[in-house]
């Protein structure tokens, strides 16, 4: 058996995603609940239990207290993670022929929707911070400036997409681009999976949630900022823009038939955490401890970024001249394991566990991973992708994905159309969606990337044969 001895094992300090640090900070209900004999949570839609998509039974009557609680019209809960509630989100909010605007930090699970649902993504671009190579949030002078430069022919834009904040903890108050998207009549889905904490509502400091923006669609993965376990996720919905049937009917396309009750429970105790006074003052508590750490991380030397999210540690390890993939490399065997590796940072998810000695334990590790790659020279700045404000892929998504296809080595690339999604993990933000072009500023951004991401970008691309 290869699989369950890995689970038994101390894998190192977990400065990664779920966020309750390997059970630490789990709700107490969830604790004793794991704490009965085993199995004993593994129910079917019992009657008495129902599922997310039912009328009636303690999952439905749960879904309805946290909508209550949050002051929204309704909610779902998902255990196929913020991925299977995005995807059904936005197909419960387009048609097959319309277009979709999102942002090119989209994740790829929206992109595999609009394939799903014969959608065409009006791709637009980021700011962009090149002494990190990390996309900025975008603000409301920047989102005019896209919707400026939509191209003259599109499909009819039926939605538009936000990712509210970034992986590594990026975030503006949403409410000015979400009032504006809305204004041109188009419901707003917001990805808001590493923010659900923001919606507690506990700090003054972190950027708003989008519920309180108005967004009429958010996805919140419970287990990125919240006590949830790993594929718990909530689907709240607001306002009179979602045809509640059609998301429904989606929802029962996307989400599986025997959601398992362990995790359904999961997100109503991760929820009902977050309005306990004991959950409350724990996430206080931790914010304040993250940016405390920061700052004396700081005094003792090492580069950490500023982000609007406290409990992302971004460590710019490409200021000493060592990438974050090396770093990560270098670390991981002496159990420091952290969430999010990439060519000039590492990023460390401080969770919601108490992190006793962290410090000490960073300190003296930037120190021996300094000691280990001497003499190194800063990283240059990182280039931008040549890419256009907005742009929509050249072949549609679902002629691209099935036509004839061919590999190609990616210094032969030029001129090509993708066939595939070109995907680093992690963090699944596509570098090239299927049916775009390779021009050749592109084709060398690329090609630059790969020396940075190493094998994380492949040596040959998947490209369309017949109009390639």
């Amino acid at each position: 058996m290869a699989l369950l001895p890995l689970l038994h094992r101390d894998v190192g300090r977990p400065l990664f995603l779920p966020a309750h640090g390997r059970g630490s900070a789990l709700p107490p209900a969830m604790r004793r609940l794991l704490q009965r004999p085993a199995g004993l949570w593994d129910l079917p839609e019992l009657p008495a239990l129902g599922g997310p998509l039912e009328n009636d039974g303690a999952v439905a009557d749960s879904q309805r207290a946290a909508a209550d609680a949050m002051g929204v019209n309704r909610c779902w809960y998902g255990v196929n993670g913020a991925t299977g509630l995005l995807q059904a989100a936005l197909l419960g909010i387009s048609r097959p022929g319309e277009a979709v605007l999102m942002p090119r930090n989209a994740h790829r699970c929206l992109i595999q929707a609009c394939l799903l649902g014969q959608l065409t993504p009006l791709l637009f671009d980021l700011p962009y911070q090149p002494d990190r190579g990390h996309p900025a949030p975008a603000d409301a002078p920047w989102l005019e400036s896209v919707l400026a430069a939509l191209p003259a022919e599109h499909p009819p834009i039926s939605a538009a997409v936000l990712v509210h904040p970034t992986y590594q903890g990026y975030g503006l108050d949403p409410a000015p681009l979400i009032r504006s998207l809305q204004q041109r009549g188009w419901p707003v889905l917001v990805d808001e999976a590493h923010g659900s904490h923001f919606a507690a509502d506990v700090d003054p400091e972190l950027p708003p949630s989008a519920l309180q923006g108005g967004a009429d669609l958010v996805v919140h993965s419970l287990q990125k900022s919240a006590t949830g376990l790993a594929q718990t996720a909530v689907l709240w919905q607001q306002g009179e823009r979602v045809d509640i049937a059609a998301l429904q009917r989606s929802l029962g396309w996307l989400q599986t038939t025997s959601p398992s009750a362990l995790l359904l429970a999961s997100c109503e105790a991760a929820l009902h955490h977050w309005r306990s006074s004991a959950g409350r003052r724990q996430l206080r508590q931790r914010l304040v401890q993250a940016r405390t750490l920061r700052d004396q991380l700081r005094r003792d030397g090492l580069p950490l970024l500023t982000t609007d999210d406290p409990l992302r540690l971004v460590l710019h390890s490409g200021r000493a001249g060592i990438s974050g993939l090396d770093a990560d490399d270098w670390l991981l065997p002496r159990g420091l394991v952290a969430e999010l590796p990439e060519p000039a940072t590492l990023t460390f998810c401080l969770g919601l566990a108490y992190q006793r000695g962290l410090r000490r334990t960073l300190r003296r590790a930037w120190k021996q991973l300094l000691n280990a790659h001497p003499g190194r020279a800063p990283q240059p700045p990182l280039l931008p992708p040549p890419l256009p404000l907005v742009a929509q892929p050249e072949v549609p998504l679902a002629e691209a994905w099935r036509a004839p296809r061919r590999l190609c080595a990616l210094e032969q690339a030029e001129g090509t159309i993708a066939a595939d999604l070109l995907c680093p993990y992690p963090p699944g933000i596509p570098l090239l969606v299927p049916g775009e072009r390779l021009d050749g500023a592109r084709l060398q951004w690329l090609l630059e990337q790969r020396q940075l991401w190493g094998d994380q970008i492949p040596s040959r691309l998947a490209v369309l044969t017949e109009i390639a």
